[in-house]
């Protein structure tokens, strides 16, 4: 089956309508937190439930995040035919967008760096597993959570270009840099704190990403 412009606008529509399910919202609403828009930075995503100071909870989000984005993408290539990298990658970049401009929530949603490496994962596991070791240890070293994702999404779209002679075909590197690139400029405020050495810790409760 070739993929046609319907079947490509009803995979993004799909991954968009995952992505904009706000899970930090509505678990912290749930437990009896009250509205994360009103915490921290206002942030719905995990770095910002973390600052409620209920851990379970911000991994709960962290997972659920991530899972949605692989979930978009694993759909796809269900769904893609004959062209099921085009499809991905197609998902991959919708189930992003979803998650940070969610319509539920007047297009203001997080900043996508969990919902992106799940959509990574899928896109290309090992990929998957060198950004969220490169996230990890940034953001272990510099106990900076933002550090820790942008340097995982500056080093993804090479390393998905380095993986195109593992059988990563040329949509996916595309995608990857579309998503990298989004979840840079979500992270500009982030940007101009780390560069003025404002950026607060993780454990901080005050603005960040």
């Amino acid at each position: 089956m070739t993929l046609s412009h319907p079947s490509l606008l009803l995979i993004a529509a799909i991954a968009y309508g995952l992505g904009s399910i706000p899970f930090g919202l509505i678990l912290t609403a749930a437990t009896g937190g009250g509205d994360i828009r009103q915490i921290g930075s206002g942030n719905i995503g995990a770095t910002n439930v973390l600052r409620t100071g209920r851990k379970g909870l911000a991994a709960a989000t962290l997972l659920l995040d991530a899972l949605k984005g692989a979930l978009a993408v694993f759909l796809a290539l269900r769904l893609g035919g004959d062209q099921p990298s085009l499809a991905m990658a197609v998902a991959a970049v919708a189930v992003v967008v979803g998650h940070c401009f969610p319509v539920w929530l007047g297009f203001r949603g997080g900043k996508g760096v969990a919902t992106g490496l799940g959509t990574i994962w899928v896109l290309s596991w090992p990929v998957g597993v060198a950004c969220c070791v490169v996230w990890l240890v940034v953001a272990r070293l510099s106990r900076i959570s933002s550090a820790g994702a942008l340097s995982a999404f500056l080093v993804a779209p090479i390393l998905m270009v380095v993986m195109k002679n593992q059988g990563v075909n040329a949509p996916i590197p595309v995608a990857t840099a579309l998503i990298a690139l989004l979840i840079w400029v979500r992270h500009y405020s982030n940007i101009v704190r780390l560069l003025t050495g404002n950026e607060p810790r993780v454990n901080a409760k005050t603005k960040s990403s």
